[in-house]
């Protein structure tokens, strides 16, 4: 009994069990979902697309956990998707002879640059002039879209530079998908700062009592920045993969409504809208269901245009739950029904 209250109040409990129902509920409803082939030696199958697809938005709610942790948020990653997105094609070039305009792997670095550069600019406004989180980042979440489009100017520029497509597909004599192991080597940053330094406790000091770390000698203007500039960078590498999937700069829809997804799988993930204590393998799981949850919709039936109703629904449950009033009314149920066991006993 006592080994079931320790997983039951694990932080890892709530995502792995809602990946558990989802996948559980495809295995029943949806043919072959478990089903995996291998075709010209790379492997097929709905779960590997699935891992695929949500590489990019666990590579953004790595940053975004460490932006919400310091009781911020982020809504512009989206647009950065879209930013990086066209200064990476537009270097390229989309020249129809396949021949690159500029070498790839600088049309790569300026896409994460660009994105890391928006990401500074969110963190000054929010760290050094104080602007409330959701109102900065939503300044660069509505002019994002069309700065990309000014890249552009408005138009959908192709890439047909074969390596390009590479990044959001397979490497030749790799039987996974690319954004897999881009996806691992960002978790594997993360695991490494969190390990070798002690910024992830800076980061929770920071979002749980920003004055008492001041007083302590934690910078926490510093703080703030670099979580911001890091959510940049994230989504910089995602605007990437983003870009590489279609082989194209899509200023409208690249990254669209992608900001919400992250939100909600660092939600789901445990970590606390309010800030403080995070969890980055939380986030992860978080991430896998909501791609999980996106591809069972669409399996189902469901339109692209009522998929964000469902992941709504789902944002306002877990800021029920998360409530300090759920939370007093489910604890002072839980110790009623205890206390009614020792009555039943005695």
């Amino acid at each position: 009994m006592n080994k079931f209250k320790k997983i039951t109040s694990s932080s890892m409990f709530l995502p792995l069990f809602a990946l558990g129902i989802l996948l559980l509920f495809n295995i029943v409803f949806v043919n072959d979902f478990l089903a995996i082939s291998m075709e010209n030696g790379h492997l097929y199958g709905r779960l590997i697309d699935i891992l695929s697809r949500s590489s990019s938005l666990i590579i953004l709610s790595l940053g975004m956990t460490f932006v919400i942790a310091t009781s911020g948020i982020d809504i512009s990653v989206g647009a950065v998707v879209a930013i990086s997105a066209a200064i990476c094609c537009m270097l390229i070039g989309g020249r129809g002879d396949g021949i690159p305009e500029h070498p790839m792997i600088l049309a790569m670095l300026a896409g994460i640059g660009i994105g890391v550069i928006c990401g500074i600019w969110n963190g000054l406004l929010v760290s050094k002039i104080k602007i409330q989180p959701v109102v900065a980042t939503l300044i660069l979440m509505v002019a994002g879209r069309g700065i990309a489009q000014l890249l552009t100017q408005g138009q959908i520029i192709t890439v047909y530079y074969k390596p390009f497509s590479y990044i959001g597909a397979n490497i030749p004599g790799s039987i996974l998908p690319t954004p897999i192991f881009i996806a691992a080597l960002m978790v594997l940053l993360v695991i490494l700062i969190l390990k070798k330094t002690s910024l992830g406790l800076f980061i929770q000091s920071v979002g749980i009592n920003p004055t008492a770390s001041r007083y302590a000698g934690i910078n926490v203007v510093l703080i703030i920045f670099l979580v911001y500039a890091f959510s940049g960078f994230c989504a910089g590498v995602s605007g990437l993969i983003e870009s590489s999937l279609i082989r194209a700069a899509d200023a409208n829809n690249a990254g669209l409504n992608m900001e919400m997804d992250a939100i909600l799988a660092v939600a789901l993930g445990g970590t606390l809208l309010s800030g403080g204590k995070f969890y980055i393998g939380g986030s992860i799981i978080g991430a896998i269901t909501i791609q999980t949850l996106t591809t069972t919709m669409y399996a189902i039936g469901v339109s692209s245009d009522q998929l964000p109703v469902v992941k709504a629904i789902t944002v306002i449950i877990l800021c029920l739950v998360q409530s300090k009033k759920f939370q007093t009314v489910f604890n002072s149920w839980k110790n009623k029904r205890q206390s009614q066991k020792v009555v039943d006993r005695t």
